[in-house]
């Protein structure tokens, strides 16, 4: 009882763990997983109060009260709706048992401990998590770059001087390529799973 206390008063029984690719059927996060849109774990940290768990769709938090309660709080993180943003990893100094991984999901910030003996894996989370807020950011600029073409060749027809029967005729063309345009540019740039990217860096 008094190694526990001590253990929680030092913060090391929220270190938490990488679960292997073996193991998630075993984690309750895995019971949230949308395998009919395609869903997959790519790496799942657990402590004894949460989980986290990257897919190539969201981030998963299922979210513990207290580590001595079943009570849980799922939360879920779509890359399509929330930008990760402020990725840093923080190594262990001589005496520390843990390194930490941060990084903010929309305005939600998220600081996690792990077991410095698993650094060389949270490395390729780390690098994975780098990777997409650098191409999401990169993709809003490009997206918001294409807006502002379209609505400088709105403002172009505008000032022209054709008849009004050109004019509706032009306009309603410029329109309707508008939409087709701004639907396809979404799509490329606004991208919603990022499962290339884990393949690419997670070496379960």
């Amino acid at each position: 009882m008094l190694k526990k206390l001590a253990s929680d008063a030092l913060g090391l029984s929220d270190i938490g763990k990488i679960i292997g690719p073996e193991d998630y059927d075993k984690t309750d996060a895995d019971d949230y997983i949308r395998h009919e849109d395609e869903e997959k774990i790519y790496f799942l940290i657990k402590t004894k109060a949460d989980e986290y768990c990257f897919t190539n769709l969201a981030v998963i938090h299922v979210d513990g009260d207290k580590a001595v309660s079943s009570k849980r709080v799922l939360k879920r993180y779509s890359y399509s709706k929330y930008q990760i943003t402020n990725v840093f990893l923080e190594t262990a100094g001589k005496i520390d048992l843990d390194v930490e991984i941060k990084f903010t999901l929309g305005d939600q910030s998220y600081s996690i401990d792990v077991d410095k003996k698993q650094l060389a894996q949270l490395n390729d989370l780390y690098k994975a998590l780098v990777y997409i807020s650098e191409k999401a950011h990169e993709n809003n600029i490009l997206f918001e770059m294409a807006t502002q073409s379209l609505d400088k060749a709105a403002k172009v027809l505008e000032n022209s001087r054709p008849s009004d029967i050109q004019m509706a005729d032009q306009y309603k063309q410029l329109t309707e390529f508008g939409f087709s345009w701004l639907t396809s540019a979404r799509d490329k740039y606004h991208v919603k799973d990022f499962g290339d990217v884990f393949e690419k860096y997670i070496n379960n």
